[in-house]
């Protein structure tokens, strides 16, 4: 496990941008794949996006695909995830979530998660 902080969440208009940073206090850091999660009131916890360990592959929903943006920074030991065009249907609790080389879809294989950051989009 690695402790991972969010940052960046908040109250947007439809349209607008927000930017979420993941950050990690671990010297192994660049070997760690990290995805950003989301989980709505009453929905299913769903992977927004996430990149492998020595970034070997990228992986979005369909959904945020054009929109979203991930991005790392090892000399920082963080994960960005900019977020454009907003949409009310992106309102949720986004989360951040490392394991060791490559990332999957599935929460269960994910062994460190940080404590997530609203993310709310109006119109």
């Amino acid at each position: 496990q690695v402790q991972l902080v969010e940052y960046g969440g908040g109250l947007v208009q439809t349209g607008g941008s927000l930017r979420l940073s993941c950050t990690a206090s671990e010297r192994s850091f660049p070997a760690y794949g990290v995805a950003w999660f989301r989980q709505a009131p009453g929905k299913e916890r769903e992977l927004v996006a996430g990149v492998d360990g020595f970034h070997a592959g990228i992986d979005y929903a369909d959904s945020v695909k054009g929109r979203f943006t991930i991005s790392r920074d090892n000399t920082k030991n963080t994960v960005y995830l900019e977020m454009n065009s907003l949409k009310p249907e992106d309102t949720a609790v986004y989360l951040c979530a490392a394991r060791l080389w490559g990332i999957t879809r599935r929460t269960g294989d994910f062994d460190s998660w940080g404590q997530g950051t609203q993310v709310t989009v109006s119109s």
